[in-house]
């Protein structure tokens, strides 16, 4: 007899649908055909002993399993509940009908019950797009699934359930999600705040002209001056994800298979924050079945890099790419694996290998020339992408000690979501952009635009301070954004004026 199950393989962030087709014949032999890697080969043990610990068995005849199309490589464990079902439906132990109405997944242990999946939100939106009505899948991963709209999430917690279901039309408890209710109620209680740093008013205004125009940005600072408490703090003030973002971002997560048991949708921008130990292939994805890197997990957030030149060299340079292109494609010799990531690179670092700048009443005291070999560790087409450089000085006993509170991240995010507002409307026409960060130089031009003081202002600034060239695009983006927060058509002086202060520490001229 032959039957049809349907599950779904997860290549990058989509799914395709895969169809196992279960043929019983006369002869004896399990034959398990379609590209299937170990773990699914292993799966006949799994299953026979899921199988027998719940009163059934596999029979014992020719039995031939094919996961079509036969020429798609299929991984993992998820498929044990897709064929244990095909194979009691073939041998007749159990009656199903409207089979071709459900996708099911799911790894089994051998006592039946289920283990959680990867990339159930993918895979519940390919069943909804190609018209499937029902998903069946492990309890841990029923939120993720229920957030897909139009499809009937059922959440499993043995093979029992899905035999019972089928054979005796017992029913099962759906799981339903309100998704924007869920989406709403996580946006106002950020983990870290702004109201805890004490001091660093100037830090504090350049996180916000960051986070308003989605800018890259690197603290230099000696130790304890506090460039990762603020840094932390950043997600707080960025705008709320809308719901788009967060169905991108929550995709990323449940292909990774980091996503929180029963959380459904993802509303706080992820803050990634990899040691400086890690290899390239892990912070920008890959692995023989390539999975998302470090880059990818923090789509839609914050990435932040701390101690930047005790990363490896190789590491460093590999983002360079996707910091431009906003994705980061994986290639292997018979597919292409593309992952989204658009993030805000945060990065600090110390003046010096001893930690502190060219002070002589520091405890541990560098030269100049120290101080710059130190800081050339960073390549200067990695710092050409970064607009904001700041200089971080340590906070003064007094300001530690003040009991007044300061500014809450929540009042900062309000002004930081206006001033988006502002840019969204202004790229409106143009997909690929969605704040100032973004900016190709055909918007600066047309969106930067400088009367004579400013002009004069910029020209001197960058002979004076021996700026690079490269600094005058990112000048005019921060500038911009600066003006957004003043809610202001065009760019002032002061706007200019504010800017070339968060550029002094560009390359050819941050030690003065």
């Amino acid at each position: 007899m032959l039957t049809k199950v349907y599950g779904s393989a997860v290549f990058g962030v989509e799914a395709s649908t895969i169809t196992i087709e279960v043929n019983i014949d006369k002869g004896i032999g399990y034959h398990l055909v379609g590209l299937p890697d170990n773990a699914i080969r292993e799966s006949n043990y799994r299953i026979a002993a899921a199988l027998q610990n719940n009163g059934f068995k596999i029979p014992g005849k020719k039995i031939t399993l094919n996961m079509a199309p036969a020429d798609l490589r299929k991984e993992g464990s998820a498929y044990d509940l897709t064929l244990a079902i095909g194979i009691l439906v073939a041998s007749g132990q159990i009656k199903a009908e409207h089979l071709e109405d459900y996708v099911i997944m799911g790894e089994l242990s051998l006592d039946g019950s289920l283990q959680p999946i990867r990339g159930a939100l993918p895979i519940a939106i390919k069943a909804q797009e190609e018209g499937f009505k029902k998903f069946l899948l492990p309890s841990q991963n029923a939120k993720e699934a229920a957030i897909v709209k139009d499809l009937e999430v059922y959440g499993i917690d043995s093979i029992a359930q899905v035999i019972e279901h089928f054979d005796n039309d017992a029913p099962l408890e759906r799981t339903i999600v309100d998704t924007r209710n869920e989406f709403f109620l996580a946006l106002e209680h950020p983990e870290f705040d702004f109201s805890d740093v004490k001091g660093q008013e100037s830090i504090k205004r350049c996180m916000e002209i960051a986070a308003a125009g989605g800018h890259n940005i690197i603290l230099i600072g000696p130790p304890g001056a506090g460039k990762t408490m603020l840094a932390k703090r950043l997600p707080s003030i960025l705008p709320p994800m809308t719901l788009r973002e967060a169905l991108e971002t929550t995709k990323i997560h449940s292909v990774s298979g980091r996503m929180r048991e029963n959380l459904g949708l993802m509303a706080q921008r992820p803050f990634r924050s990899p040691h400086h130990t890690i290899s390239d292939v892990a912070l920008v994805g890959g692995g023989a079945y390539p999975q998302p890197g470090e880059i990818s997990l923090a789509h839609n957030g914050v990435l932040f890099l701390d101690e930047l030149p005790e990363f490896k060299r190789t590491v460093l340079e590999v983002m360079r790419q996707p910091l431009e292109d906003r994705e980061v494609t994986i290639s292997r010799a018979k597919f292409t694996v593309t992952y989204p990531s658009s993030f805000m690179l945060v990065a600090s670092m110390n003046p010096s290998p001893g930690g502190y700048f060219n002070d002589p009443s520091a405890p541990v005291s560098s030269t100049p020339a120290e101080m710059q070999r130190y800081l050339s560790k960073v390549s200067g087409p990695l710092l050409d992408r970064i607009d904001i450089h700041i200089e971080v000085t340590p906070v003064s006993f007094d300001k530690l000690s003040e009991e007044r509170k300061a500014e809450s991240s929540v009042e900062i995010r309000k002004r930081v979501t206006e001033a988006r507002k502002l840019q969204t409307n202004r790229f409106t026409e143009i997909e690929s952009i969605n704040y100032n960060a973004q900016m190709g130089v055909k918007q600066i031009r047309q969106h930067c635009a400088l009367d004579e003081t400013s002009k004069t202002l910029l020209k001197n600034a960058m002979e004076k301070l021996n700026l690079s060239a490269r600094a005058y695009d990112r000048i005019l983006k921060v500038s911009r954004t600066i003006a957004d927060l003043e809610a202001s058509e065009h760019i002032q002086a002061h706007h200019i004026t504010e800017a070339i202060q968060y550029r002094s520490l560009d390359r050819d001229g941050w030690l003065g």
